[in-house]
C-alpha cells in the first residue's frame, strides 16, 4: 500500500473535510469530538485511533507500570515506507481509507504524524494548563509516572511541535481547552471552519 499516493478523484469525492483533534491525553479530545460530531449540520464519524490500536492489535501487550498499552512505533506511524508497515495496520489502513476518501471523519488520538498529509484538512491541538491537567489524570487514576511525562510532555508543547512538523502551518490550530465554555467555544469554531471549507471545495 502506498501511504502517500493520491488522485484528483479521491480528492474531488470529498463532502466534508477531515479533521484531526489531537492533544496530551486528558485535554479533552473525545469529549471536543463527541460534541463536533453531535452538533455538525452535516454527517461527522469519530473514529478513536487509540481503540483501532487495542482492536487491530497494534500494540506489544498491556505495561502494568505505565497502566496503559505500549504501542509499537513501527507498527502505527503510517508515513514509514510501506514495505515496513506490517499487515495488520495495511488492513486498518484498507478500512479507513475509504471513509477518508469521502471526508466526514474526526480523528481521535494523542498524536498526529500517524497520518498521511494528504488525507488531512485540519488538525486541532487541545492544549491545558498543566496544574489543571496533573488534576484531571489523577482523577483517571493515571500512575505518578504516567502524570509526570504527560504533564511534562504539555509543558514542553510536544503534540504541537509535532503537528506543526507534520502538516502545513496554516491547517494546525492550537486552541486552549479548560473549561466548558472552551469546550462549546472550540467546537463553535471547528464548525465554522466547517462551513467555510464546504464552501470553498464543493460546488455550488
Amino acid at each position: 500500500m502506498d501511504t502517500d499516493s493520491s488522485t484528483d478523484d479521491d480528492l474531488q469525492q470529498r463532502t466534508a473535510p477531515v479533521i484531526v483533534i489531537t492533544g496530551t491525553p486528558g485535554t479533552g479530545k473525545s469529549t471536543t469530538a463527541a460534541l463536533l460530531v453531535e452538533q455538525s449540520p452535516i454527517p461527522l464519524k469519530h473514529i478513536n485511533v487509540g481503540d483501532l490500536v487495542k482492536l487491530h492489535g497494534l500494540h506489544e501487550g498491556f505495561d502494568d507500570e505505565w497502566q496503559s498499552y505500549t504501542v509499537d512505533e513501527d507498527k502505527v506511524n503510517t508515513q514509514k515506507l510501506a514495505s515496513k508497515v506490517p499487515l495488520v495496520l495495511i488492513q486498518v489502513l484498507d478500512e479507513l481509507e475509504p471513509l477518508v476518501a469521502s471526508g466526514g471523519v474526526v480523528l481521535d488520538w494523542h498524536t498526529c504524524d500517524i497520518f498521511p498529509q494528504r488525507w488531512v484538512d485540519l488538525v486541532i491541538v487541545l492544549r491545558c494548563d498543566h496544574t489543571l491537567l496533573w488534576e484531571r489524570l489523577e482523577k483517571r487514576n493515571y500512575p505518578l509516572k504516567k502524570i509526570q511525562e504527560n504533564n511534562t510532555a504539555e509543558i514542553m508543547q510536544t503534540v504541537l511541535d509535532e503537528a506543526r512538523e507534520a502538516y502545513a502551518a496554516e491547517i494546525v490550530i492550537e486552541l486552549k481547552s479548560e473549561t466548558t465554555e472552551d469546550l462549546e467555544g472550540n467546537v463553535s469554531r471547528i464548525l465554522q471552519w466547517i462551513e467555510v471549507w464546504r464552501t470553498d471545495n464543493l460546488p455550488s
